[in-house]
């Protein structure tokens, strides 16, 4: 089955209200299959995502709305395992267009359990951000990370460190 990995960049953390900014869709060659700037239609700034991801209104200014993009996303996707490293917050955002896909993994709860921290609170494996994931696997960012194509390299990297850890069937 053929893997993909997304990431999005949003307005703030809360997919009922807030809006995608950046989506970026990566093959599992490492090729960009989408990477672009989202103009949102509701929101007309978003101070503190700006602060982390440097997405300002005036970069989305002339960029496609989602609405443009959802061909292409669904595209990307259909038939297609995608890895999304925070699955349960971006997948929230693209929730239709996702149905098409085989499946969805969740990078995050694969490298928790790699990574081995115990959460006695929750009695489970302890989340880890994407850049303490990605600096276990010793992935080399080609960019700033909060930048979704970038974003997307690092997982596909957590991802297939996962993969090879993992014992093989048969």
């Amino acid at each position: 089955m053929q893997t993909v990995y997304l990431d999005l960049e949003t307005t703030d953390l809360h997919p009922s209200e807030d809006e995608i900014v950046e989506i970026g869709i990566l093959d599992d060659q490492g090729q960009p299959l989408l990477d672009t700037l989202v103009r949102p239609i509701r929101h007309t700034s978003w101070p503190e995502a700006e602060y982390i991801n440097g997405i300002s209104p005036e970069d989305v200014a002339s960029a496609p709305v989602l609405s443009d993009l959802r061909s292409q996303i669904i595209e990307a996707v259909t038939g297609t395992r995608v890895v999304i490293y925070n699955a349960a917050f971006d997948s929230a955002f693209l929730a239709s267009e996702l149905r098409t896909a085989a499946e969805i993994e969740y990078a995050m709860l694969a490298f928790a359990e790699v990574y081995g921290e115990w959460n006695p609170y929750y009695e489970d494996w302890r989340w880890q951000r994407l850049y303490v994931a990605a600096a276990h696997v010793g992935f080399e960012w080609p960019g700033s990370s909060h930048r979704a194509i970038h974003d997307c390299a690092a997982t596909r990297a957590v991802w297939r460190y996962i993969s090879n850890r993992r014992p093989r069937a048969g």
